[in-house]
């Protein structure tokens, strides 16, 4: 094999390793994406949102011109309407009004708090009992 032959292999290898490091990054990042919108229907379902699926080509066309995973705001009929699309995990559309909105908001910083006191309990616990 000459060296030439050599090197080729070589920076083919790499591009191997290269290329799978990308597809686990990404693959990696696809799985906290559904996570978080998992998480984001639950908390848009306890608040009252409704969840409407895409059952139909045009519905389902609908769907997917709208912005993924975001909670929009609209009006309609002069009163907001909250929408969030889910086109990947559930091919469904949350919708709810302004009561819904503020009761999604409220569970939401709920959850944020509960998770700083937990994370904040196990900063403690490194220390050890209070009495040592």
């Amino acid at each position: 094999m000459t060296t030439a032959e050599t090197m080729d292999r070589r920076g083919l290898g790499g591009l191997v390793v290269l290329f799978a490091a990308a597809l686990v990054a990404l693959s990696g990042c696809a799985t906290m994406r559904r996570h978080e919108a998992a998480s984001t229907e639950q908390l848009l379902t306890a608040a009252g949102f409704q969840m409407r699926p895409a059952n139909s080509p045009e519905l389902l066309r609908d769907l997917t011109t709208m912005p993924p995973l975001k909670l929009v705001s609209r009006s309609k009929d002069g009163n907001a309407v909250y929408t969030f699309a889910d086109p990947d995990n559930c091919h469904c559309l949350y919708v709810g009004g302004s009561k819904e909105y503020s009761e999604y908001q409220r569970l939401r910083v709920e959850r944020e708090i509960a998770a700083e006191m937990n994370e904040a309990s196990l900063d403690w616990a490194a220390w050890g009992p209070w009495w040592w």
